[in-house]
């Protein structure tokens, strides 16, 4: 049953649904319950594990290693085999594991819901399971229950109604039962309370009007079910790098087994064995286990800057990010209230600080400066703040906290600004009697004595209603003049354009001996003495962070729930571009999709904004080809998580379906660290480039070596066991080292690189090229030197086997400088890692090289000491050479790889 309800008076209502104030009967509930169906989330159909883990393996170049496999065991290189089906096997078990699922999301939907409903049924208060609900129920609400289905409600007594987890507001919602305007924004929906939200003061009756995925809670649940994940650049581009790698490994080696067959040059099975074992060589298979420890490592890091990484490839995929669609509190504020404003009946101060601390400045910033406060008006004003407060400051090792309301705690921060003691006036000063904000009243109002016979009235609330019950106002010297009504509005409606939160506060002396406050002594005569502005105010670090965002190429969206003024305000503040330009979920709707594409180019703040509307822009934005990264936290941002490419959730303050909606957790809810993860995804992307630009190569380059000698007819230079045993001590270990690389410096200086980008774009492409042909004169010029100077044959390939280790050295340390201008220092320094790989693999090959059992496996003799410094220096040659032609490429044609 859809409706407006919110537009529609509450008899009606009530003869929408057949229900009345008395409840349903029994025989109807149950009638009821058999058509509707019950209060829960629909299930979803989960997949079974042994499937989970058997699509790990569908990958061509997973298929393709598998077959290495086989084909190693039949050539009895059991080692090489273990090492490619080891590789394969780990990938499955972190892809199985790493892999969030929309059940799961859903499953942290259910949690949220409540066990529980009380309800009035033939005409009697009842206890009964939430999930026993159905439309036109009447539900009872009080203090700290959870809603359990979306109400229309009937009755409110100073209800006040947390909605964060289901619109993003970031404080409770004060409610009341009048209807509302047809084209009323969900989060501005005073006479609603909806699923999954909970009461945090008051209590209520309302009418049934939604259960169980009709409701607003449970369409997030539905959406969750339909929505797509996209999958991240790093896959797309994996898996076409990989059936093209494939494809081209395969090609050559039928072409080249055709070939030499036909011309036979060597037996048939001879040339089958070689032609294995050159496609199992020239298949990277350190790389999938590379790829993977690189992206491991990057958890790592990630982790130490507050941010914890649920789905693998999401690290990379942060690197790619062009556009942040993020929310505002807490994530761009601090999820704390503040004073920043304060207007006087002739001057306006701002007023500074950080969050609930009470150290600050109050600043007149009064054009006429003729016109000045003076400290007993300031005192008025700091007393009301402080004695019209029911909360508690304390610092902790977190810093100062609220307990209590924290709108409450910034006027206590405030009071202090102004140099009153709050512990020792609030034990001067003792509350006889009080009248507790009410909906209705909008106002909170306390009687309080001091110890010298004085006695006063403090009063706080919205401007409108106080302004009604003042009849004068304070000017300099705490003199008395009749109120101006006009220019007290106009003050009001400033701030509020400033996107402040605005109070008014007024206050009355009394008599001595009055100890009780009515109602009715407060309708006329008090005297305002001033209006603060509260806000949220921004991160402190996040000016710098949107900054940097702008340096790299990575747009900003605001996406929030809240106030339109209060987020234009906002992302003035921290930034944001064409922050006057704000689009509420309303204005959103009437756009065509043609409008509503091309508003997503130039619009950056949306606010009062739905689920919906979240995903929906995500969408937008994707299909103009941007890689989306979205923050959130409560259930409403949850469908556009799961849809964005990255999808980052507060871990504070974040509800649990949103966690497992979501690829990115903050420990820390703070949007720096967003950036801070970006940046830390394009240093993973630039190590996986360095990995695949030092891996393919020198894998090829070894290959095409002996492929050329069998097409010459010439002696190989490298045995394909010979080169297996390279490909076993090189390929992870040197490759690994790439993982644990710095961040270039100028990393968060270039713009994000295009979803579709490539792999292997045509630099490296030339540069797999130009390698490969260095090593393979490299090798063959070593082998005939060899021989030319009368060595055998064993030590000829001794020479050729550690002139290949030597280059994939001397290689990695120019992959190491890719992206610089020119060969450092700091380049040819290294890393620990590094310079432990080497040291490792200079040890496994002298083993090799001069232990006798291992050079009769490998077909190899001892080498003289002027044979390794030949070796040495054929090593620097291929360095001073690649780092010559990357001067050459990027002066004359600006061509990086």
């Amino acid at each position: 049953m859809q409706a407006n309800w919110h537009a529609m008076p509450p008899a009606a209502v009530l003869q929408q649904t057949q229900s009345n104030t008395s409840g349903l009967t029994s025989v109807e509930a149950e009638q009821r319950f058999h058509e509707q169906g019950p209060n829960t989330l629909p299930a979803i159909k989960t997949e079974p594990a042994w499937k989970r883990f058997i699509r790990q393996f569908h990958n061509v170049l997973i298929y393709v290693l598998l077959a290495a496999t086989g084909v190693t065991l039949l050539l009895q290189h059991y080692v090489d085999a273990v090492v490619i089906f080891a590789v394969v096997v780990i990938n499955a078990i972190i892809g199985y594991y790493q892999e969030g699922k929309a059940e799961s999301a859903l499953a942290g939907l259910r949690h949220m819901l409540a066990p529980t409903a009380l309800v009035v049924r033939d005409g009697k208060r009842q206890q009964l399971p939430a999930e026993q609900l159905v439309v036109g129920d009447i539900v009872i609400l009080e203090a700290g229950a959870r809603v359990p289905a979306d109400l229309r409600l009937l009755e409110t007594f100073s209800l006040q109604v947390q909605e964060a987890v289901l619109t993003g507001e970031s404080h409770a919602v004060t409610k009341q039962t009048e209807d509302l305007a047809e084209q009323t924004a969900l989060g501005s929906r005073s006479n609603m309370a909806y699923l999954g939200t909970w009461v945090t003061t008051g209590h209520a009756q309302g009418v049934v009007v939604a259960t169980g995925s009709s409701t607003e809670f449970g369409r997030i649940g539905v959406m969750l079910t339909e929505v797509s994940k996209l999958t991240t650049p790093l896959v797309e581009q994996t898996a076409r790098f990989s059936k093209w790698l494939t494809f081209l490994i395969l090609f050559f080696a039928g072409a080249l087994l055709a070939y030499a067959s036909w011309l036979q040059l060597k037996p048939f099975a001879e040339l089958f064995m070689i032609m294995v074992s050159i496609a199992v060589a020239a298949i990277p298979e350190g790389l999938p286990a590379v790829m993977t420890i690189t992206l491991a490592v990057g958890v790592q890091a990630m982790a130490r800057r507050h941010a914890i990484v649920r789905h693998l490839p999401s690290i990379e995929t942060l690197g790619a990010v062009s556009v942040i669609c993020t929310d505002k509190t807490g994530t761009l504020t601090r999820n704390e209230m503040m004073v920043a404003a304060l207007s006087l009946s002739d001057a306006q101060f701002n007023i500074t600080g950080d969050g609930y601390a009470p150290n600050g400045e109050v600043i007149n910033a009064t054009v006429d400066t003729a016109l000045v406060s003076d400290e007993a008006r300031l005192r008025d004003i700091g007393r009301i703040a402080l004695l019209c407060n029911d909360a508690q400051l304390h610092e902790s090792a977190d810093g100062w906290q609220v307990v209590g309301d924290p709108m409450e705690g910034a006027l206590l921060a405030f009071a202090a600004k102004l140099g009153i003691s709050v512990e020792h006036d609030r034990r001067q000063w003792h509350r006889h009697d009080e009248i507790p904000f009410d909906a209705e009243t909008r106002y909170m109002a306390t009687l309080d004595h001091d110890h010298q016979g004085h006695a006063f009235v403090s009063v706080k609330g919205a401007p409108e209603q106080i302004l009604t019950m003042c009849s004068w106002q304070y000017a300099v010297g705490r003199q008395v003049t009749e109120l101006n009504r006009d220019y007290w509005l106009a003050e009001a409606k400033r701030l509020a354009a400033q996107g402040l939160r605005v109070l008014a506060l007024a206050q009355r002396q009394m008599a001595d001996t009055d100890v009780v406050l009515e109602q009715s002594e407060l309708s006329k005569d008090l005297v305002l003495v001033g209006l603060v502005g509260l806000i949220d105010p921004p991160r402190a670090e996040t000016i710098a962070a949107i900054q940097q965002c702008r340096q790299a190429g990575i747009g900003v969206k605001m996406i929030t729930g809240d106030h339109p003024g209060t987020a234009t305000a906002i992302a003035h503040q921290v930034g944001i571009e064409n922050a006057d330009k704000v689009l509420t979920g309303s204005e959103l709707d009437n756009l065509s999709d043609e409008q509503f594409n091309d508003t997503v180019k130039e619009v950056h703040v949306f606010a009062r904004t739905s689920p919906a509307h979240k995903l929906r822009l995500v969408q937008a934005l994707q299909a103009q080809q941007q890689v989306v990264a979205m923050t959130g936290d409560g259930v409403n941002d949850a469908p556009a998580l799961k849809r964005a490419d990255v999808g980052i959730v507060m871990g504070i303050r974040g509800s649990e379906a949103t966690k497992q909606a979501a690829d990115v957790v903050l420990t820390d809810d703070n949007f720096a660290s967003i950036v801070a993860a970006v940046q830390q995804g394009r240093t993973v992307y630039d190590n996986l480039k360095k990995v695949i630009s030092w891996d393919i190569p020198t894998s090829v380059g070894e290959s095409m070596a002996i492929i050329l000698a069998l097409l010459l007819g010439l002696a190989l230079p490298i045995t394909p066991v010979q080169l297996l045993w390279v490909n076993l001590v090189t390929a992870i270990t040197l490759g690994l080292t790439l993982a644990f690389e710095p961040t270039e410096p100028n990393s968060m200086k270039r713009p994000p690189r295009h979803r579709s980008e490539p792999l292997l774009r045509g630099a490296l492409v030339w540069h797999v090229v130009f390698v490969s042909i260095l090593f393979v004169i490299a090798l063959y010029g070593v082998f005939q030197y060899a021989l030319n100077q009368g060595q055998s044959l064993e030590v000829a390939r001794s020479m050729a086997l550690n002139t290949a280790v030597v280059l994939e050295i001397f290689h990695l340390f120019f992959i190491r400088n890719i992206y610089g201008a020119s060969l450092t220092w700091r380049a040819l320094r290294g890393t620990r890692p590094l310079w432990t790989a080497v040291i490792l693999i200079v040890m496994a090959q002298a083993l090799a090289t001069y232990v006798q059992p291992l050079q009769q496996l490998f077909g190899i003799a001892a080498l003289d000491w002027h044979e390794v410094l030949l070796v040495l220096l054929i090593g620097v040659a291929l360095l001073v050479t690649v780092e010559f032609e990357k001067q050459l490429r990027i002066r004359f044609f600006n061509w990086r790889l």
